[in-house]
């Protein structure tokens, strides 16, 4: 995998859009509005910016698959993170949305264990390379990263169709969140 750089944001922002503009978690944040596609956008470039500041970002060898990687005990306050929060508001979510993504945001943070791991926030694969092992690949490595760091890897999903390919993984379903869908929380732990 490579480490993606700032020219790269493009590419990335592209790559998530196209793999989650049907998704049920990021519809249920951006309130499937008019300009969907540009408050989608906007989510992952603030994702994207997230985990530049806190975390990691990945490309596949092929460039055909991305990892947003967050490390939840390095996140802080400061003024870009806030700055950040902002942008989201305004161009992703909305004021009429702020309640919904603070009642998501609280119920996840109800479940999520507070010890050092590795969130996985978004992994998104090229639709036109999906099922031809970009993202099992892209995985792979970020499982082996997490065990030379010696950090769980905990994610959420809300698409029912990715749990076995989580599953064959190692991953464990821990818990899930009821909202207007069903957001599902695994965990892959170290040996």
């Amino acid at each position: 995998m490579i480490k993606a750089v700032s020219a790269d944001k493009p590419l990335i922002l592209d790559l998530l859009c196209r793999s989650f503009n049907n998704n049920k978690s990021v519809n249920f944040i951006t309130g499937n509005k008019p300009n969907q596609e540009k408050r989608i956008y906007a989510l992952m470039d603030y994702s994207f910016e997230v985990c530049r500041l806190f975390g990691e970002i990945w490309l596949s060898d092929n460039r055909g698959a991305c990892a947003l990687i967050l490390y939840p005990q390095e996140k802080r306050t400061t003024i870009q993170s806030i700055w950040l929060d902002i942008k989201l508001i305004a161009q992703a979510v909305g004021l009429k949305g702020i309640s919904r993504l603070l009642h998501r945001e609280a119920g996840i943070k109800k479940v999520q264990p507070k010890i050092p791991m590795i969130y996985l926030w978004f992994i998104g694969v090229d639709p036109v390379k999906q099922r031809q092992g970009t993202g099992s690949q892209l995985l792979s490595e970020i499982l082996a990263d997490a065990s030379q760091k010696r950090l769980p890897v905990y994610l959420e999903t809300s698409t029912l169709g990715n749990l076995p390919w989580y599953e064959s993984f190692g991953f464990e379903i821990y818990d899930q969140l009821v909202l207007d869908y069903t957001l599902f929380f695994l965990k892959y732990t170290l040996d």
